[in-house]
């Protein structure tokens, strides 16, 4: 028992002290908030061939500001732990694997008609 003793009261130095201290709140620094706002604003959709396909065939217009909303519901359905989203936008509604935002499938109004949607665990409606 005495043996165990002197094995567990050894002290093992982490680290040489050279007595300066880092200032981790540095003023010119961006705070966390800012970095990942500022990722977020880079996150970009991208489009399966399959939906590259789906949109050229079904006419659907995409624009910037169609984007910019899918990618607000892609961080909503991240917030929420969907790995795989049903995004319905206006008249249009897009399949999405939010992991890797890309747009898997795409419908418009016409095609909505069929009311039926697989592989998905949650939905978005923006």
């Amino acid at each position: 028992m005495n043996q165990i003793n002197k094995v567990n009261s050894r002290i093992y130095p982490v680290g040489k002290d050279t007595g300066q201290k880092q200032n981790i709140n540095q003023s010119n620094d961006i705070s966390f908030k800012e970095a990942l706002d500022a990722a977020k604003a880079q996150m970009n959709v991208t489009l399966s061939k399959h939906a590259q396909n789906r949109i050229g065939s079904r006419n659907i217009n995409l624009d910037s500001s169609h984007i910019e909303r899918l990618n607000r519901a892609i961080e909503k359905a991240r917030e929420k732990g969907i790995r795989d989203t049903l995004v319905l936008m206006d008249d249009k509604a897009f399949v999405v694997n939010v992991r890797n935002t890309t747009v898997i499938t795409a419908a418009d109004k016409e095609s909505l008609k069929e009311k039926v949607f697989t592989n998905i665990d949650g939905a978005v409606i923006i």
